[in-house]
């Protein structure tokens, strides 16, 4: 089917109330006395009234969600199809299904989870019965869901979200080679269907390969499009630097200090074993912490999201897997033991403090062992071309082949393998079938100067993090300036971290972060 062709999409003419029904349905979604804002006003009437596509880069709590979840219900108002919302995590997806459904709005989903539900899914798309639906970008590349499913929505669809945008670049903190699929998904789309791209952490560079990517923003071939940026600060987070080389200190440091930490909150470690070393040593001194991980299964991870929700427990020991789009607005604390390998990583991760609080604690206790752990990540990221090219010779164009006997024959380690080929999948030279992966027999050029290109980058993002770690400037400012923050100047300090507090005091030293009281 060409939906191109076949798809009618009434054109609008906006009410003289519509923002006034925009208002009712934000109070609806965030409470009686919300309102809109001016730049979430000026979004949903490019979506809803113009039919743009937009790119909006805006600060952790600025109501990103509000924006597509008001204009999927002016929308469906308009008997427009459901807002399909890919997703990059499925606690972000609980957490929008949850936020959604407050508001009123029929949310489903389709991930990994849930296949046993998505022939019933498929049928209330089709019966008109679903608002919205969230998908995760590795449905885009699932032959089954590609086949069956990406059509339909294609075809139905009243508007498209890419949520945590910063994904499909491979210049950013998080990319996810299945999110290069977003852009067959928008490609098949009729004229005239609204797309909105958003992301709290994203600079220049990412931004510009976002929109060309997406076709959305400034750099968009759409002049419709528009891009919608604000400032970063975020005043209710003060941010503190400790610096404890040995693991057993960083340890008993914060089993120190975690009672008199305001509400709960989350400690990021860099690894599996180190998260679960630390929550075995704060649970032994007394703390109510639990271990969150990409191996915690997942009925174990909906549990410990919700105890966090409701405090009833201090703290989540937490890897990146409790990462993008973790929603609880009064999280009173972010804690890493060991730092992220770029200051926009770390950026993303503490904002989901201190989103509904006036004061939340952002401290980072960072490790002589934080190098080694990035160099092994590191170790991870796209391989040389010969190693590549060895991959894909090991590949047949019938017989399927494993991940283990691919790793095994090129000497590549598995989660680089798996890699690899996520990458070439994207790209359509290798597909994934029953028993394993095969050649596509597609035509694959190295991009040599894009990946020289990337490693120079990441190895300056791990610079720029242990400059974060010894400034003796505004630490706040130091993160919004490695973003590019449009509201920035050589003047701007948040008057809140620790490097502010000193210069407060005479650059009298500041004793460690222990009663978390301001000292102005």
């Amino acid at each position: 089917m060409n939906c191109q062709q076949e798809r009618h999409v009434p054109t609008l003419t906006p009410p003289l109330n519509l923002r006034d029904h925009a208002e009712e349905l934000l109070r609806d979604i965030a409470g009686p006395h919300a309102t809109l804002h001016q730049d979430q006003w000026t979004a949903i009437e490019a979506l809803v009234v113009h039919r743009k596509r937009a790119l909006v880069v805006q600060r952790t709590g600025w109501g990103k969600s509000a924006v597509y979840f008001v204009a999927a219900r002016l929308l469906r108002s308009r008997k427009m199809g459901p807002t399909v919302i890919v997703s990059p995590l499925l606690a972000l997806m609980r957490n929008q299904v949850g936020a959604a459904q407050r508001g009123g709005v029929l949310a489903a989903t389709i991930n990994s989870d849930n296949f046993s539900e998505w022939e019933s899914i498929r049928t209330d798309i089709a019966a008109d019965r679903v608002d919205v639906l969230l998908i995760s970008p590795e449905r885009l590349i699932n032959p089954r869901f590609h086949e069956e499913v990406l059509p339909v929505l294609a075809a139905t669809a009243g508007l498209v979200v890419i949520d945590e945008a910063h994904c499909v670049s491979d210049w950013g903190h998080d990319f996810r080679p299945s999110y290069r699929a977003i852009a067959g998904l928008l490609a098949q789309l009729p004229a005239g269907i609204p797309v909105l791209a958003t992301t709290a952490t994203a600079n220049d560079r990412v931004i510009a390969d976002v929109a060309v990517q997406l076709g959305v923003g400034a750099s968009a071939s759409n002049d419709g499009a528009i891009v919608l940026r604000g400032g970063l600060d975020r005043p209710s987070l003060h941010l503190s630097v400790t610096h404890l080389d040995d693991h057993v200190d960083r340890g008993i440091w914060l089993a120190d200090r975690l009672g008199d930490l305001p509400g709960s909150g989350i400690i990021y470690a860099l690894t599996i074993a180190a998260a679960r070393e630390l929550e075995t040593a704060l649970s032994e001194r007394g703390h109510s912490v639990c271990v969150y991980t990409g191996r915690t299964d997942a009925d174990k991870r909906v549990t410990l999201e919700a105890d966090l929700l409701a405090n009833r427990v201090k703290a989540l020991v937490a890897t990146s897997a409790l990462g993008m789009g973790f929603d609880k607005p009064d999280l009173g604390f972010v804690i890493h033991v060991g730092a992220p390998a770029s200051p926009i990583s770390y950026y993303q991760q503490i904002g989901r403090a201190g989103r509904a609080t006036d004061r939340a604690e952002v401290i980072l206790l960072p490790g002589r062992e934080d190098q080694e752990i990035w160099d092994y990540f590191g170790s991870l990221a796209f391989p040389r071309e010969e190693l590549v090219r060895r991959l894909l010779d090991t590949l047949d164009k019938k017989k399927p082949h494993t991940i283990k006997a691919l790793a095994e024959k090129t000497e590549l380690h598995r989660r680089r393998t798996e890699m690899v080929l996520r990458v070439l999948e994207v790209d359509g030279v290798v597909r994934r079938v029953r028993g394993g992966w095969i050649d596509t027999g597609a035509r694959w050029t190295y991009d040599r100067e894009r990946y020289e290109g990337l490693e120079d980058a990441r190895n300056a993002e791990q610079q720029a993090m242990i400059d974060y770690q010894h400034t003796d400037s505004c630490r706040m400012a130091f993160l919004r300036r490695q973003l590019d923050d449009p509201d920035l100047d050589d003047n701007t300090e948040c008057g809140r971290c620790d490097t502010c507090a000193r210069r407060r005091a005479g650059n009298q030293p500041i004793p460690p972060v222990a009663e978390f009281q301001d000292v102005r």
